[in-house]
């Protein structure tokens, strides 16, 4: 599988087209925005039906209590802002009026992760996985690429019950064709390898493919699960695949408190020996910079990433 960075697509882009898409379809779906319409790209949505489309300004605690009581009247509401705004200044209307009462709305949260770049720490969500995760009734995706993106937004129209999905700012290449089926209950092994066991989801994705053919230069065959669901986790495929290499590697753009690698390590801690070493964010907010200068800072470009898989297979052999 080949990555081409000369061609990236904004994925915030085709969940914009995907929500005019479903909204020719069904006329109970409704957009919220918190004055961002243009960065998270429902703009589309309120222009082709402004009378289904909500800015509710600058009021995000009120976006979601809103989007709970449309909910409550059979309306399919979509709700965005950034990831960081979205998940931590709303934590109680998330928990209280939507999560508790189980109410049929769908978080799309924008600019998550270091790649929200130059806005700094302020803007970058590395702990809202780990806030959403840990929410009853929740289900928690963060796709790779725009294909599966669009993919997950139709789920998600038909899907009952609260959601929230994480997507990023940056562009993305395509890693997925045509033919991609999203499929909730189901990882993707995208890479079979002996050596290592390398799980990750969202922008990292591509990193990590790239990664794992600069380790296959080393000698070293890694295999590749992508995981876009990270509640409710597949913990069936990553106890059956880590048991072909013992030795289990979490990738994320996010923390690695509470996010994909605490999910996989809770559920191999109780079912299997194999080692975990998580990579992501350490105990530590973000900065401003140039997003490919931060993927670098923080480890999560494919020769980074390779360089310290490769050490720490070397250290336990």
């Amino acid at each position: 599988m080949k990555i081409d960075r000369t061609k990236t697509k904004s994925i915030r882009n085709a969940y914009g087209k995907t929500l005019v898409e479903l909204g020719k379809i069904n006329k109970d779906i409704v957009v919220l925005d918190a004055d961002l319409a243009c960065s998270t790209q429902t703009i589309m949505f309120g222009k082709e039906f402004p009378e289904r489309f909500f800015d509710m300004g600058i009021a995000e605690q009120d976006m979601m209590a809103t989007a709970a009581g449309l909910a409550s009247q059979r309306k399919i509401p979509f709700a965005s802002t950034f990831a960081m705004f979205a998940t931590g200044r709303t934590y109680d209307q998330v928990r209280n009026s939507i999560c508790y009462p189980q109410f049929n709305v769908k978080i799309v949260a924008t600019h998550g992760g270091i790649t929200v770049g130059e806005d700094g720490a302020s803007h970058q969500a590395l702990e809202d996985v780990a806030l959403m995760r840990n929410l009853p009734n929740m289900t928690v995706i963060v796709p790779a690429d725009c294909k599966e993106c669009e993919e997950v937004i139709k789920y998600a129209a038909v899907h009952k019950g609260p959601m929230y999905i994480r997507i990023a700012r940056t562009n993305v290449p395509d890693i997925f064709g045509e033919d991609y089926k999203f499929e909730l209950n189901k990882a993707k092994i995208l890479r079979e390898g002996k050596d290592v066991t390398i799980v990750t989801n969202g922008e990292t994705l591509a990193e990590v493919i790239e990664c794992a053919e600069l380790l296959e230069k080393s000698g070293i065959e890694a295999q590749i699960i992508h995981m876009p669901v990270v509640k409710p986790l597949d913990s069936d495929t990553i106890l059956s695949e880590a048991k072909k290499t013992n030795f289990v590697v979490t990738v994320e753009n996010h923390s690695i408190i509470g996010g994909l690698g605490s999910a996989i390590c809770e559920v191999l801690s109780e079912n299997s020996p194999a080692l975990v070493y998580r990579i992501g964010i350490n105990d530590e907010f973000g900065q401003s910079g140039e997003q490919r200068e931060l993927m670098e800072f923080y480890g999560l470009t494919a020769e980074r990433l390779a360089q310290k898989i490769e050490r720490k297979f070397r250290d336990i052999k």
